[in-house]
């Protein structure tokens, strides 16, 4: 599944294509993704102008000028591009935008996992789907102390600690492996123990490795793409992740990068370096 990195990329190059502009069709070519889409949202959607572009966790949310939101999830197979019209529809592009000056917004989700969904404007913390996320890791005041905060009295491993949304939101298996290993933090180790100088250094290791992530364009996996279709090249850059039996990055140790399985997911790392 996409992860912060990945959906910040994405927003990022749907506001320089959709921001100002207003829609003058939007096309649903089946009435569900993961879930069906709001009653009425391609009357509601065509004719409205696209206001900011911002992003909560994993989700994109789209500003439009009739006081309404619209919330987009990749899922596990979702990508978003922007073309026009001389490209055709492919087999799964479920949700077609015609801009005003004719630029196309595909939704194309084979899996069918990602979502749509449509609300109030100032009601989206407020929203189902984000109510009780945790803090935006990017923002200035995501620190050591905050992070502790939200880990103190946790008594599961500090890596599915960080996989829950409502400790850190965006996060996902590949970044939280990636900045474990740059704070020289075991997956294993209890979540509350993370306090002091260790939360320090996990806090500036996660906005580190999410900040070269989007500057890289994300990680290609499977069915990623950016929205100009271009891929990701930051899979190139991993550390741990994906890595098992290869030598440890800038480590002595013998037996390279282990794998284990934690609450069904694949970890990665280091257990020389990483205590």
């Amino acid at each position: 599944m996409p992860e912060l990195p990945e959906v910040e990329t994405v927003r990022r190059g749907l506001a320089l294509k959709m921001t100002g502009r207003r829609i003058v069709h939007a096309e649903l070519r089946r009435q569900d993704l993961r879930r069906p889409f709001p009653p009425m949202l391609a009357r509601t959607l065509t004719g409205a102008r696209v206001g900011r572009l911002r992003r909560r966790g994993k989700y994109i949310l789209v500003e439009l000028d009739d006081n309404g939101t619209l919330l987009l999830h990749l899922g596990m197979s979702g990508r978003i591009t922007t073309g026009d019209a001389s490209t055709p529809h492919a087999t799964h592009d479920h949700v077609v935008l015609t801009l005003d000056d004719g630029t196309v917004v595909r939704f194309n989700d084979a899996r069918r996992f990602g979502l749509i969904d449509y609300t109030r404007r100032g009601d989206e913390e407020a929203h189902p789907l984000l109510a009780g996320m945790g803090p935006e890791p990017l923002v200035p005041d995501f620190d050591g102390r905050c992070l502790a905060a939200k880990l103190a009295g946790k008594m599961t491993p500090i890596k599915a600690a960080l996989l829950d949304q409502k400790v850190v939101a965006g996060l996902g298996n590949i970044y939280v492996c990636e900045a474990l290993y740059r704070a020289g933090l075991s997956p294993r180790r209890v979540a509350a123990t993370v306090t002091g100088a260790r939360a320090e250094r996990l806090a500036a290791a996660i906005r580190a490795v999410l900040n070269e992530a989007i500057e890289a364009g994300g990680s290609s996996l499977r069915d990623y793409v950016q929205s100009d279709g271009e891929l990701g090249y930051f899979q190139h850059r991993w550390a741990v992740y994906g890595r098992e039996g290869e030598p440890c990055p800038g480590c002595t140790c013998a037996e390279g990068v282990r794998r284990v399985v934690q609450s069904g997911r694949s970890t990665f790392f280091c257990a020389k370096k990483q205590r």
